[in-house]
């Protein structure tokens, strides 16, 4: 699997090399560019500190892409057509694993559990996991955190996903919904605001949140090569500040605060819905509190990771994380 990983991403670094290194050039030196991994209510504190100013207040000038999935944020971030990553830690560890001179290191994390929904295509009155055996679940990308969360939570259940159920994951990542949507499936894993989307329109119901189940994990992380942080230390110690402030922001305002904050990245969704589901990731404490990956964290990926099958190797807290910016951050 991680081969494969391994190869989209070289891949697409050729095919895209050119472009990229054009739009490289152009960069300038007040702006950090940041590829998120999908568009997300998920990342509230993110947008938070673009739409109330606390990038600017920091002096980070900020230009957000979004690249839809895991493989293509990395491969533009290794490519340099980003300076900054915002995606799952599990991706720094494939890099590394498959050896670097220039390895990617997590410096803020910016959410703490799993992001994502059960859905079930039936109402059930009163779920219960044993409900998923027998069925088709429509699952994430192999590999990727979601899918890896998502399995790690089954088999604390008692289900085997590749057993007791039909698992399918060979779906890319922006797809899923679209094929849920299609009729592929009993259940699925979706993030929100899609699994809220999906519930008002009729086409599922919500029956069980993962994040609660799956305990702390550094799930969506900024990231950036080491060789950027080296050459940019005070920008990322800045960026790092404005993603605390967010933090913090949010968790002092309501959900009906923080919709109205980040509607302007949401705009085709109503404002009720996106406080629904602020208020759901807040009530499970989704999101990070403070931008500090600790140890414990770590450790709780790479165990989810190993239960998985796609650990390649257990790598020290201390190689892939740095600390320092967010701890400056707080001061």
């Amino acid at each position: 699997m991680h081969k494969s990983w391994m190869t989209k991403i070289i891949i697409f670094i050729a095919i895209c090399s050119l472009f990229l290194l054009s739009a490289c050039n152009n960069n300038s030196e007040n702006t950090v560019r940041v590829a998120e991994v999908t568009r997300s209510i998920f990342y509230a504190p993110q947008y938070v500190a673009l739409s109330e100013g606390i990038f600017e207040k920091h002096g980070v000038n900020v230009e957000l892409t979004t690249t839809w999935g895991g493989d293509k944020t990395m491969t533009t971030l290794l490519s340099d057509g980003a300076d900054i990553a915002l995606v799952g830690s599990e991706t720094s560890i494939y890099v590394y694993a498959q050896g670097t001179s220039d390895p990617v290191i997590n410096f803020a994390q910016l959410t703490q559990t799993d992001g994502t929904f059960l859905v079930s295509r039936e109402e059930i009155e009163h779920f219960e996991w044993d409900d998923v055996k027998g069925s088709t679940f429509l699952g994430q990308r192999k590999g990727g955190m979601p899918q890896m969360a998502g399995e790690f939570v089954l088999k604390k259940k008692g289900i085997d996903p590749h057993n007791d159920m039909t698992l399918i994951q060979n779906i890319d990542f922006a797809n899923i919904a679209n094929a849920y949507a299609s009729g592929k499936g009993d259940f699925v894993q979706l993030f929100e605001p899609t699994a809220s989307i999906f519930e008002a329109q009729g086409l599922g119901h919500i029956v069980a949140s993962f994040g609660k189940e799956s305990g702390k994990i550094p799930y969506t992380v900024y990231m950036a090569k080491e060789s950027f942080l080296d050459d940019n230390n005070d920008a990322a110690t800045r960026f790092a500040a404005a993603i605390y402030e967010a933090q913090s922001w949010v968790d002092t305002h309501s959900s009906e605060e923080i919709a109205k904050s980040i509607q302007p990245y949401f705009e085709d969704i109503e404002l009720n819905l996106i406080t629904t589901v602020v208020d759901r990731y807040k009530s499970q404490h989704s999101y990070a509190t403070n931008p500090i990956l600790d140890e414990e964290e770590w450790n709780n990926l790479q165990n989810i990771m190993d239960e998985a099958g796609e650990l390649p190797k257990r790598i020290d807290h201390k190689t892939l994380v740095d600390t320092t910016f967010a701890e400056k951050a707080q001061q």
